[in-house]
């Protein structure tokens, strides 16, 4: 019996990961993971840790739904790992109270819009080899970054030469603007694909109207060469 009310009495989610420390910080719970050589983000977080620390380790990847059970995660900070690849649900179920999330030195060089746009929170993006394309752009102008980092949000490559090794900010200030590029793009292959369409129905038009009057001329000479219906005179 005794057993029974110790399994049943404790809490869900209470355990802390092996590679980890559970503490506090001002009443709430903080799960400490830094400089623990992991390579993916922990299976078994607390339900009710409120800051997260993941910190130094070689995580490569952030999966869809990664977060998705810690509903009163308000901090994580998954600087200086090696991640490159940001899935778009990977903070789903934590938006609405994540308050701070901090990406900084990693290997990301893309990411996911929709990833972040949907956050609250404050981002450190810096110190990653950035590919400066529309879908970063945006998260510039939409996103709360924090604005100590900004700067450091470097074009590690860019559609044109000039743009490598500068900060975003400056490039997008000194008039470039990838997103125009992208829809210049669109708009040209809309162009094309239209004008092939209609290249096609004209092809089609000219070609019916030559057969019908080829019928017609055929038809035409087979009615000359019938004999005359007439009847003769007697």
């Amino acid at each position: 019996q005794a057993f029974f009310c110790l399994l049943f009495c404790i809490p869900w989610g209470s355990s802390c990961p092996p590679s980890c420390q559970c503490t506090e910080r001002a009443g709430a719970k903080a799960v400490l993971c830094s400089s623990r050589h992991l390579e993916e983000i922990p299976k078994d977080i607390p339900r009710d840790v409120v800051f997260l620390k993941l910190d130094a380790n070689s995580i490569t990847r952030i999966p869809s739904n990664a977060f998705r059970h810690l509903s009163h995660l308000e901090e994580i900070d998954l600087s200086r790992n090696a991640i490159e690849k940001i899935d778009r649900a990977a903070f789903k179920g934590v938006a609405a109270g994540l308050r701070t999330l901090d990406l900084s030195s990693n290997r990301i060089r893309r990411i996911p819009k929709e990833a972040l746009l949907a956050l609250n929170a404050k981002l450190r993006l810096a110190n990653n080899p950035w590919h400066c394309e529309c879908a970063l752009q945006e998260v510039l102008w939409e996103a709360r970054l924090d604005p100590d980092s900004v700067q450091d949000i470097t074009c590690h490559t860019a559609p044109r030469e000039e743009y490598v090794g500068k900060p975003l900010l400056q490039v997008l200030d000194a008039g470039a603007n990838f997103c125009s590029v992208r829809q210049r793009t669109t708009d040209v292959a809309m162009f094309i694909t239209m004008f092939g369409w209609f290249a096609m129905v004209i092809a089609y038009v000219i070609c019916y109207v030559r057969h019908n009057r080829e019928d017609a001329c055929s038809h035409g000479h087979h009615l000359k060469a019938l004999p005359s219906a007439q009847p003769h005179a007697e």
